[in-house]
């Protein structure tokens, strides 16, 4: 693990490592899963801007972890307990860095996958990716209080295994993406009346703060994260991992029970045409600018926001209070609204069927699009040294049915946190779906007459999720994983001329987190 970032850090080699053998794979996972662990104290990894699906599970789900220099010892640079970090003081580096303000974290993920069953094909797989964060705190040189400025860079490695053994709506993994070395946010942030009002302004990616179940990070499948709905309906995936977007955000916290975040960015990072899984207008949403430097403004305005409440709020440094206070919780209300042009999912331009080949393959366009969401986090039961709990989240959103291929999605579930008695691991079971709208079935069903008689019209895709969550050390979490997907792609032609479906799918895998 050391030797891959080290590569990264002063090579920036990029490298793919391809699994042939499943039964390997499977050793591996049950090796690594029954192995001796432990946890003298609480994770650093929590979340740290590493990737859209890092989480140290459950603990609270009214705090989110502000960024490492916030979280790091301003005079070190170090995690307050210093084994929460792999490399601790990196020879010196980081106390020389503290000095200045500058506070630098690496988080390396690496995964191995295996279909044994349903898909496209079966086989094995390979994925990886390495977070460098540089945060600087002003203050220590310029005197400027409450800014911070944030400069994070992904490494993206291995193979696109949702698409070439799955076909799924989501990504199975949350880090999948092409392969790149690539800038991912760029921003500098003010705080006013003690952080009560803070303003970012740069580079975002905003599935790092907007749209996100607590609990629900902690599942690896994509669409726990940025939802399933945001990411199919939207440009480019929407401004989420592994891209980001010129923008402006405005996060307000008047008191601990209520939180209204809101955001503009351009609507389209990477400037692509818009993307219709398995219909018409496909395309690779990352293919274009991989190096992550392209600021794109020429485009749609995306304009986001979300009312949040906090029921129950607590302060995390004293675990007394926290068990006589009531069962803390986050619920969200939010919405989007995208300038930009959709494209009709059933007619094209001069309003003639899409599913009809003989007919041009242009897009009718239907101004702007929206979507609104709801989501709940609870935490529902906890022993009286908070050692052990139980919380449940749900999420459900929805999006105009003409120029959304999915307009109805959701996922719900439930995370155990203290599993054996160790209060750094969890166990979670999730549920999640994406319905295809009228107007994309009507479609299939024009196509199927006029084009391939065995053509299938797209539903409803479910998936579950069995999450197991290890804190190997303080420094070093691992995640075997068990995913079973209904419906792949909501009903996709497992071959051309077939009119057999591809099959339901059953997904082991086996997640390594290190915090350097």
């Amino acid at each position: 693990m050391l030797t891959i970032f080290n590569q990264f850090l002063y090579t920036h080699l990029v490298y793919s490592k391809k699994l042939t053998q499943f039964s390997t794979y499977i050793a591996l996972m049950m090796v690594a899963s029954a192995s001796q662990a432990y946890a003298a104290q609480s994770s650093a990894l929590v979340s740290q801007d590493a990737s859209p699906s890092t989480n140290n599970s459950s603990a609270n789900p009214t705090k989110k972890t502000p960024p490492p220099a916030k979280v790091l010892d301003p005079d070190t640079g170090q995690h307050p307990e210093d084994q929460d970090m792999l490399l601790k003081d990196m020879w010196g580096v980081r106390p020389w860095l503290a000095q200045y303000g500058i506070t630098f974290t690496a988080v390396d993920i690496n995964e191995v996958w295996g279909n044994p069953y349903g898909g496209t094909k079966q086989g094995a797989a390979y994925e990886g990716m390495t977070t460098l964060t540089l945060n600087w705190d002003p203050e220590k040189v310029l005197g400027i209080k409450h800014g911070l400025f944030n400069i994070s860079a992904l490494q993206i490695r291995g193979r696109q295994f949702t698409g070439e053994n799955l076909s799924d709506l989501n990504n199975i993994s949350g880090i999948e993406a092409d392969r790149s070395t690539r800038l991912w946010e760029l921003w500098y942030q003010q705080g006013f009346w003690d952080d009560k009002l803070t303003v970012r302004i740069g580079k975002l990616s905003l599935d790092q703060e907007f749209n996100i179940s607590d609990y629900a990070t902690m599942f690896i499948n994509s669409s726990f994260g940025w939802s399933m709905v945001s990411s199919v309906d939207t440009y480019s995936g929407g401004v989420d991992y592994p891209l980001a977007a010129p923008g402006i955000r405005f996060a307000f916290q008047p008191n601990a029970n209520w939180t209204n975040l809101f955001a503009v960015t351009d609507d389209n990072p990477n400037g692509g045409s818009f993307c219709n899984p398995s219909g018409a207008f496909a395309c690779d949403p990352q293919e274009r600018h991989r190096s992550g430097t392209h600021f794109n403004f020429n485009t749609g305005v995306f304009v986001i926001n979300e009312l949040q409440y906090h029921l129950n709020p607590a302060p995390d440094d004293d675990k007394d209070k926290n068990a006589k206070a009531g069962y803390p919780g986050t619920y969200r209300l939010g919405g989007y609204f995208d300038s930009a042009g959709f494209p009709d999912q059933r007619y094209n331009a001069q309003g003639q069927l899409l599913g009809n080949p003989d007919n041009a393959q242009t897009m009718l366009k239907r101004r702007h699009s929206w979507s609104v969401y709801a989501i709940a986090d609870q935490m529902i039961w906890r022993t009286q040294d908070t050692k052990e709990s139980m919380g449940i989240f749900g999420r459900i959103q929805t999006s105009p049915g003409d120029r959304s291929p999915v307009n109805w999605g959701g996922d719900a579930g439930l995370v155990y946190k203290g599993l054996f008695g160790r209060e750094d691991d969890s166990i979670g079971l999730g549920w999640g779906f994406g319905s295809f709208s009228n107007r994309a079935r009507q479609y299939d069903r024009d196509y199927r007459y006029y084009a391939d008689s065995n053509w299938r019209i797209r539903k409803t895709e479910h998936h579950l999720e069995l999450a197991w969550q290890i804190q190997a050390t303080p420094w070093w979490e691992l995640k075997p994983d068990f995913q079973y997907i209904f419906n792949p792609g909501g009903g996709l032609n497992l071959e051309d001329g077939s009119h057999k479906r591809i099959q339901n799918e059953a997904v082991f895998g086996f997640r390594s987190t290190v915090n350097f």
